[in-house]
């Protein structure tokens, strides 16, 4: 009766620590799904349940070898934490995508890296860290979102812009319009393309304030010797 009533217990901690394993990545990954990140809630929850699982693994490893002498069993649990993590990097590194000069998905990834994290702490049954990284990650997630957007902040974008080869304004004119719009300038390089009928101007542009690409963009639409311009927003 007491060997049962102890598998029962096992039985119910081991269901608590999946349990409570869902729960946590199931909130962050429905924060990520909601904002459209390719790694949602689905991603998250598995990552952080089977990260509680190894470790459950760890834990009652002794049940491996139940006949074998107790100085037999080295009990590790960091060595999995490690191979957990090994693992976890590189499916982070799936979710990060470049785009041109923009690189998307390091948040993603990051999200994914503390999940697995809060599935080891709630596997070896760290349930009081566990619950304070996950409230901090969903508050650093959606909060932090909202000081990112109140923030000053400088943006930074690739500007190129294409003329006819004997159209092309004076280096100073094209500064003079872009530094209206509320732009510094750098990096400033020269290109002739198309077999020297197109000249081209690259540079970095940084501003205060996003809508600056807006109006640039409309300015540089509205004149007629403008051949071509791209502009390349960089950040996650």
């Amino acid at each position: 009766m007491t060997t049962l009533i102890f598998v029962e217990r096992e039985y119910l901690t081991i269901l608590l620590h999946l349990g409570l394993a869902v729960l946590a990545g199931g909130l962050i990954g429905l924060e990520r799904t909601y904002h459209g990140r390719p790694a949602g809630f689905r991603t998250h929850t598995l990552v952080c349940t089977a990260s509680s699982l190894l470790m459950l693994l760890t834990v009652y490893q002794w049940q491996l070898l139940p006949n074998a002498p107790l100085d037999t069993v080295r009990v590790d649990p960091t060595r999995m934490a490690q191979g957990i993590m090994t693992g976890i990097g590189f499916l982070g590194a799936g979710v990060i995508m470049k785009e041109g000069l923009t690189v998307r998905g390091l948040t993603t990834a990051a999200s994914i890296w503390i999940t697995a994290s809060i599935g080891i702490l709630i596997g070896i049954g760290f349930y009081f860290p566990a619950v304070v990284a996950t409230l901090v990650t969903l508050g650093t997630l959606s909060l932090f979102r909202w000081i990112e957007a109140i923030m000053p902040s400088q943006f930074y974008a690739r500007l190129h812009v294409r003329y006819k080869r004997n159209e092309a304004p004076a280096e100073s004119d094209l500064r003079e319009l872009i530094t209206r719009h509320g732009f510094s300038i750098a990096n400033l390089s020269y290109q002739l393309a198309e077999k020297g009928k197109i000249f081209e101007y690259q540079m970095t542009i940084c501003t205060q304030g996003k809508d600056s690409y807006r109006r640039l963009a409309e300015t540089l639409t509205a004149r007629k010797k403008v051949r071509e311009f791209h502009i390349f927003p960089t950040g996650d």
